[in-house]
């Protein structure tokens, strides 16, 4: 049996069409960070393969949230990977400091810069250390027509606007959430002892935000005018990596995942809408 946790997040929802059959958790059905509560729910419910996208996410915020953080994004995974079933989890980018100039390997040393990458960093490690069979899948720049992302955000931004200012020097890789369920999916049953570890999936290609966002108004018949700005125009409280394109070798030969490149996947979101 599968359970998806987190499943009312842009993941959760896309996991849940591809699994129906799966059992699917948020937060008010079971609560991750208490460890008798999930080793509970887990036996009485024959939980095979727990899929784990419930996560602390808002970056800013958890500058401020440091505890809050630390117990969704440590303990919960933990205790999840403590429940003896099999576990996916999602983590992010943010492990690496983003001053390198190639693509991330899952082997290349972490280095998180902010709480939340901290933190998800730490969940890794919990993982890893406690579960028998694991797989950790790091994605970034994650949206869908689910949730609150920034497709969602710069089309809403690009119908009430003429122009807009978005940032030209944070480089990575738009990751379709549909695409990211459906290489989970093909993963499942591939899981063993041998192939535990960590793994990389962001769909193909290299772009900026503004790159993104321009091929957002482009793709939607939006004719706002989108401008091209420095990080340091638009100050945020947590340190965003600069450049944090992930290298997906390693997910491809191990588990024979198929990527589409980011356009692919945001003309095929966009039809969703």
């Amino acid at each position: 049996m599968f359970l998806i946790t987190g499943s009312n997040g842009q993941l959760g929802t896309e996991l849940a069409k591809l699994l129906p059959e799966a059992i699917l958790t948020d937060v008010a059905d079971l609560d991750i960070t208490n460890e008798q509560a999930v080793k509970k729910y887990v036996e009485e419910h024959n939980v095979d393969t727990i899929i784990n996208c419930a996560a602390y996410t808002a970056v800013d915020k958890a500058e401020d949230d440091a505890e809050l953080a630390a117990k969704i994004n440590i303990d919960g995974p933990r205790n999840l990977a403590k429940s003896g079933a099999k576990v996916v989890h999602v983590s992010t980018d943010y492990v690496f400091d983003g001053l390198g100039h190639k693509p991330y390997t899952p082997d290349d040393e972490a280095n998180p810069v902010s709480v939340y990458g901290k933190t998800k960093l730490a969940g890794e490690q919990e993982v890893l250390k406690y579960a028998d069979i694991a797989v950790i899948i790091r994605t970034a720049w994650l949206y869908s027509p689910y949730g609150n992302n920034f497709v969602k955000t710069m089309r809403r931004l690009g119908a009430e606007r003429e122009s807009l200012n978005v940032v030209a020097d944070q480089i990575g890789t738009p990751t379709y959430a549909a695409d990211l369920a459906k290489a989970i999916v093909k993963i499942l049953p591939q899981m063993n002892t041998t192939n535990k570890g960590v793994y990389h999936f962001t769909n193909e290609g290299v772009c900026s935000w503004y790159d993104f966002s321009r091929k957002i108004m482009e793709l939607s018949g939006l004719n706002c005018k989108v401008n091209p700005i420095p990080s340091s125009a638009y100050p945020t409280k947590a340190t965003r990596p600069f450049y944090s394109v992930l290298d997906k070798n390693k997910i491809k030969e191990t588990f024979n995942v198929e990527i589409p490149h980011w356009e692919e996947g945001l003309k095929q979101c966009l039809k969703q809408f």
